[in-house]
């Protein structure tokens, strides 16, 4: 059975860091690509980061571009992302996906997701 299961969210005050991690279970993780995305209440699906197997060729959604780090663990099974500077319109669940052999980029088929843990961004 596969497993992506997200943690780390929270709130936290504009300008501050959070780092979420997605640990992955039941496939054989360091051939899946990963990603991360989110949702705002009301709001579309966003792409926010992407990493390759290798764990070297990473992709960014415009609005966290320099601001967020995502980066792979194969040896743990586990995803990271890296929040700094956040601002208010973070606030929104985080969701981790995985994908096999993909590349990691936003149009990805994207095999499996988790179930989102929430990020909130206010003072």
């Amino acid at each position: 059975q596969v497993q992506l299961v997200e943690s780390g969210g929270g709130l936290v005050q504009p300008g501050g860091s959070l780092r979420l991690s997605c640990a992955a279970s039941g496939i054989r993780f360091s051939t899946y690509a990963m990603g991360w995305f989110r949702q705002a209440p009301g709001k579309e699906r966003e792409f926010v980061a992407g990493v390759y197997v290798d764990g070297r060729t990473t992709y960014y959604g415009d609005s966290v571009k320099g601001r967020f780090t995502i980066s792979r663990d194969n040896a743990k099974n586990t995803v990271y992302l890296q929040m700094n500077s956040l601002k208010p319109e973070d606030t929104a669940d985080y969701y981790c996906a995985a994908e096999q052999y993909g590349q990691g980029v936003p149009t990805s088929r994207w095999d499996y997701w988790g179930q989102g843990t929430q990020v909130t961004v206010s003072s």
